[in-house]
């Protein structure tokens, strides 16, 4: 999701150039999973599906490996510069802000939203929207982090390497909550979809560490962030340096927070 206001919109903004290497990043960290929740949710040939904050491209071209040249893939984002040039065939793009903006007529199989809500302020109408869109028999993929339940960069805090990393992420985690992100809302999951009439809600969690792509996402997301950082004292330059280079040492276990996915059907 981009930003549209410099202190309160999305912190991770997809017009800066880290934007693309932090989508390379999470794709694979985390398509495994959301395409493991997606085939078992039966989504098929014929099937027409809405990606909610794609950001980068790889869940919508997933998706339309998946519904084939019979179904429709409808990603949309507030910004859709690194969507842009996958438009055509099943996929269409679409700029769409799902807390202000109706959902797209004609109902969907499947919406989904991967790590989406936890950073929007009105989570609930974003939820509602969601959905309004489902057919009857629809399906809804929610995944988001939880922050708070695993807050550490390095949960082997061994050294003043691994705290100088945790320290940094504090940092990010404050900056995020700032703006309005909700460190705990991935635990919420499966009760919010109960609560918006869903039916057969069930929910699991991913939590990668060590991975390299870990470190590809760390680094990305420091330089992204790294002025706000300083600006609010939360570090200096001379210490994000220092965890970069820690960072491209690999001498570090990196964790992400948890990913929590939870799913359901509307009756």
């Amino acid at each position: 999701m981009a930003e549209h206001d410099a202190e309160r919109g999305y912190l991770l903004d997809n017009r800066q150039s880290q934007a693309g290497v932090r989508f390379g990043a999470l794709a694979e960290l985390f398509d495994p999973v959301t395409f493991r929740h997606v085939d078992r949710l039966g989504i098929g040939p014929g099937m027409r599906c809405w990606e909610i904050g794609a950001g980068g491209p790889s869940v919508p071209l997933g998706l339309a490996e998946r519904v084939g040249p019979t179904g429709t893939v409808l990603a949309t984002d507030i910004d859709v510069s690194w969507m842009r040039h996958i438009a055509g065939g099943v996929i269409e793009v679409q700029t769409h802000d799902v807390t202000a903006d109706p959902p797209p007529p004609g109902g969907f199989d499947l919406v989904h939203a991967r790590l989406v809500l936890v950073h929007l302020a009105d989570r609930a109408e974003a939820l509602r929207t969601m959905v309004r869109a489902l057919r009857p028999g629809g399906r809804l993929l929610l995944e988001d982090a939880d922050p708070a339940l695993q807050p550490l960069l390095c949960p082997d805090e061994s050294g003043p390497e691994q705290r100088l990393a945790n320290r940094l992420r504090s940092g990010f985690r404050t900056l995020m909550a700032a703006r309005g992100a909700d460190l705990a809302y991935g635990r919420t999951l499966p009760r919010v979809l109960r609560e918006a009439g869903l039916a057969d809600v069930q929910a699991d969690a991913h939590f990668p560490i060590t991975s390299p792509a870990c470190a590809v996402l760390e680094e990305a997301t420091v330089r992204q962030i790294r002025q706000r950082l300083v600006e609010q004292g939360l570090a200096t330059d001379e210490e994000i340096d220092r965890h970069l280079a820690n960072v491209a040492a690999g001498r570090l276990d990196l964790a992400t927070a948890p990913m929590i996915s939870a799913w359901g059907r509307r009756p």
